[in-house]
């Protein structure tokens, strides 16, 4: 059995797909989009995240980290640039300040928490849904887990950017039960710019999950000043509405709630001025949306 890289489960979750879910986060994305509220899962390797409000001044990060990465000025600094992420520091933090994120872990444990869950799917009609960071990375194990989902008939759902091969994707088609696909701007050139890649491989597999019969929610991050104006939703839309058979399509609110996560973890976060957009924002892109006749699901919660 082979092992992947998750960091984190999440249970009772009521955002990733129908009914009451287990969301299982993996590490590692091809894309660096702005707005990104889970940075901890855009590298592959585990990392460290610092959390001052848990510091307890013990200076032992100080002591022990082998890059001089950490110094103390009244409270440990730490200098991003030297760090090496060697978790040395978290080793010596007894008090979770200092915490490596990302663990690697096989199918079956993956599994034996999964089940714990199995009464709320069953109640609710929920299920698990696997998310990150990109699953696709890890094709194979995505794909073990979802073998054993199946023997266990627990509805599954991937939430994807779809930046992957058309072979890896065509390879879990048959076991899973919802894609949740994330379309984010239908410029190549302004894709590029927000999120690192170009936006052609991922509309044309999406014309192929399409083809193959895949059910899907198409989920549309709404980032204001980005990619929120008209031409860019009417657009999506008329895209879309080639593509009759999706099962709908999701409208996700930019929020700022991952924001502190950046500085906790060396990173810059670019969306500074961004504010999340209004209820009437949201609404003018849900009319757009419907005016072309796709069904638009409202989004539990207005979260991203």
């Amino acid at each position: 059995m082979s092992s992947g890289t998750i960091f984190d489960i999440k249970r009772y979750a009521i955002n990733d797909g129908p009914g009451i879910r287990t969301a299982v986060f993996f590490k590692g994305c091809p894309l660096e989009c702005w707005w990104c509220h889970n940075p901890e899962g855009q590298v592959s390797q585990p990392q460290l995240i610092l959390r001052e409000n848990r510091c307890k001044l013990s200076q032992a990060c100080v002591e022990v980290c082998p890059q001089g990465a950490i110094v103390w000025d009244d409270r440990p600094i730490t200098d991003w640039e030297k760090c090496d992420q060697c978790g040395k520091c978290a080793e010596v933090c007894y008090a979770g300040g200092r915490e490596m994120v990302g663990r690697d872990v096989t199918a079956d444990q993956v599994m034996a928490e999964v089940v714990r869950d199995v009464p709320f799917y069953d109640q609710s009609g929920g299920g698990v849904t696997f998310t990150g960071g990109e699953p696709m990375l890890q094709t194979e194990f995505l794909k073990e887990t979802l073998l054993l989902c199946k023997e266990q008939h627990i509805h599954t759902a991937v939430d994807t950017s779809g930046q992957t091969s058309w072979e890896n994707l065509h390879s879990i088609v048959p076991l899973v039960n919802l894609f949740l696909y994330d379309l984010k701007l239908m410029d190549e050139s302004r894709h590029i710019k927000y999120t690192s890649v170009s936006n052609k491989l991922i509309l044309k597999n999406l014309r192929k999950l399409v083809e193959a019969g895949a059910q899907i929610i198409v989920r549309i991050p709404l980032i204001p000043g980005i990619n929120d104006d008209d031409e860019n939703i009417k657009l999506c839309a008329t895209t879309l509405a080639r593509l009759p058979t999706l099962e709908g399509i999701e409208v996700m609110p930019y929020h700022e709630i991952g924001k502190a996560k950046y500085q906790s973890l060396g990173m810059k976060y670019k969306l500074e001025n961004v504010q999340p957009p209004t209820e009437e924002q949201v609404f003018r892109v849900e009319e757009i949306l419907s005016s072309q006749g796709i069904a638009v699901i409202k989004h539990q919660g207005r979260a991203l």
